[in-house]
């Protein structure tokens, strides 16, 4: 093969499968052009980083084997986004994925690209034994308070799962008014897959929703911001005025 069909086979292989790479590697290991080298050097490090991911992924279901281990059939990752925007709702999502279930590069919602978080959201959708969102207006907001908001969303989002989960796993809060043992974990969107998971669908849902704002609102930038108070943003309410799904108790200090 000549270095172009061999850089094409690299690029052709699946990244996440450290057999399809190691195969790669071996098959090309004895090649001595500086080219192909050079492409097997870019391959270990592939693998390298897979091999990573993989370790970094199976230490992400901890708490949930910890959790079946004690008798739990159903484990429920609970997480929530958009606490801090000065618009939109605060949007949260309850998952139980099915045991064991590795799902590679799960993590922090606000640590993923976009094309990542959308990529995962379609792949824990389709793999969840079951999932709900729960979604609080802008005006419950203002009239509870971001807190009580979030903590009705939530309610929300484990009442929408059809089935009642035998514990929750929630991002550093306990909810009140839930009669299922739950587990507060301090960053748990960095150290539980079902948690992370929920962080994804819940960051993907509200972004979707927001960018749709963003048509109907063009002037604050809300595909961009996702609500949250840029230069753009600020600058617009202090021009414009607020609309309809700005939170009044969030904007006093720029209107």
């Amino acid at each position: 093969m000549n270095i172009g069909e061999i850089k094409k086979e690299f690029k052709a292989l699946d990244y996440d499968s450290p057999e399809s790479i190691l195969e790669f590697i071996n098959n090309h290991k004895t090649d001595e052009r500086s080219g192909v080298i050079s492409i097997i050097e870019s391959a270990n490090k592939k693998l390298d980083a897979i091999n990573k991911e993989i370790i970094r992924s199976d230490k992400m279901l901890s708490f949930e084997r910890k959790y079946y281990e004690l008798g739990n059939q159903y484990i429920c990752g609970i997480d929530e986004v958009g606490r801090g925007p000065l618009a939109g709702p605060v949007v949260t999502c309850a998952v139980i994925l099915p045991k064991d279930e590795k799902i590679l590069y799960l993590n922090d919602s606000k640590q993923l690209s976009k094309k990542k978080r959308e990529e995962l959201y379609d792949i824990i959708i389709d793999k969840a034994v079951a999932y709900g969102i729960g979604i609080v207006s802008e005006q419950r907001i203002d009239e509870i308070n971001i807190l009580q908001a979030t903590f009705e969303a939530m309610r929300m989002a484990i009442n929408n799962l059809g089935i009642k989960p035998d514990i929750l796993l929630n991002d550093a809060v306990k909810i009140p008014d839930v009669d299922i043992p739950q587990v507060p974990i301090i960053k748990g969107d960095t150290l539980s897959a079902s948690i992370a998971a929920a962080s994804i669908v819940a960051k993907v849902t509200r972004d979707r929703m927001m960018e749709g704002y963003g048509e109907i609102y063009p002037e604050y930038d809300f595909g961009s911001n996702m609500g949250y108070g840029s230069a753009k943003h600020i600058q617009a309410l202090k021009d414009v005025g607020p609309c309809p799904i700005h939170r009044r108790t969030f904007i006093g200090n720029f209107i």
